[in-house]
């Protein structure tokens, strides 16, 4: 059975670092009752001045909570937490899923929820710091369709579209996708990282090369925004750090090796991102990546 929820809903949000404290945020302004925990309480602290309960164990986050919402590390964090959580979990609880996990732990975390009756969604999430703090994020949701309305006001309150992939969490539909769109992310994160290290190699203006690719169909966006970063070295704080995008690209080769696809520019990736991460850049954003380049 799944619970009554109405338009202000009690959420426990388990994980807030730069994506999890910006949902709790926005869920808070939405109306909603939000309690948090995060296993370093010093980074949940600062969600009280927004009418947000901190709590001291995810066990007294969860307690009569209509929603849980896990944005945490990996999925081995995801288990242990919700393992914490298990005895004050309520039957009907609904569990939305945000953490970036590999795909077989998807059905793993899934297999929990039933054990526990719990409502489970597959909602990995599509944007990074500045996007996730104006509450404008892609959700990537799998989940069943007699609950949708139940969850579309929580999807409402941190992102600025949901994107329905299955009626099924627990086939991982969400976070294929996720790790699909990740894989792009990280290769043109890389690539602009190496067009500067080789400009700067070769003696040219970088600028030149933006003036090249300028308003054809090589020019992004995103690549000015990540260059821009690196050059006015800017890496701090970060939109998406390093270590987990690292931990992201390691999803992605295994996803592939699992199911019989060569990644070679994802392994490439993974590689690059594990020296910045080495060489003292792990809480840096993604960008600096760069730096690996000269290990």
């Amino acid at each position: 059975m799944i619970g009554i929820m109405t338009d202000k809903t009690t959420v426990a949000v388990l994980g807030t670092g730069i994506m999890g404290a910006a949902m709790a945020r926005n869920l808070a302004r939405a109306g909603h009752a939000v309690r948090a925990w995060n296993r370093s309480r010093d980074k949940a602290e600062p969600l009280a001045a927004d009418g947000v309960l901190v709590a001291e164990s995810p066990s007294e986050a969860v307690q009569d909570a209509d929603v849980v919402l896990t944005m945490l590390f990996d999925d081995s964090a995801v288990a242990a937490v919700m393992r914490q959580a298990a005895t004050a979990l309520r039957p009907g609880t609904v569990w939305i899923q945000s953490t970036t996990v590999a795909l077989d732990a998807v059905a793993e975390l899934a297999e929990f929820a039933t054990e526990h009756g719990l409502v489970f969604y597959d909602a990995p999430v599509l944007g990074t710091r500045q996007p996730a703090e104006a509450g404008k994020l892609l959700i990537l949701a799998a989940g069943p369709i007699g609950a949708r309305d139940l969850v579309a006001p929580i999807f409402d309150a941190v992102g600025v579209r949901t994107m329905w992939t299955g009626e099924d969490g627990a086939a991982g539909a969400s976070t294929r996708l996720k790790l699909v769109v990740n894989s792009w992310v990280l290769a043109a994160t890389n690539a602009i990282g190496e067009v500067l290290a080789l400009a700067g190699a070769l003696g040219v203006d970088p600028d030149g090369f933006f003036e090249a690719i300028d308003g054809g169909p090589l020019d992004m966006g995103y690549a000015h925004v990540k260059a821009d970063l690196i050059r006015t070295d800017r890496l701090s704080p970060a939109s998406f750090a390093v270590a987990t995008a690292a931990k992201d690209a390691g999803l992605i080769v295994r996803a592939g090796e699992q199911n019989g696809v060569r990644l070679d520019v994802a392994a490439a990736s993974a590689e690059r991102l594990r020296r910045a991460a080495e060489s003292g850049h792990a809480d840096e954003d993604m960008a600096a990546a760069y730096y690996a380049s000269f290990d």
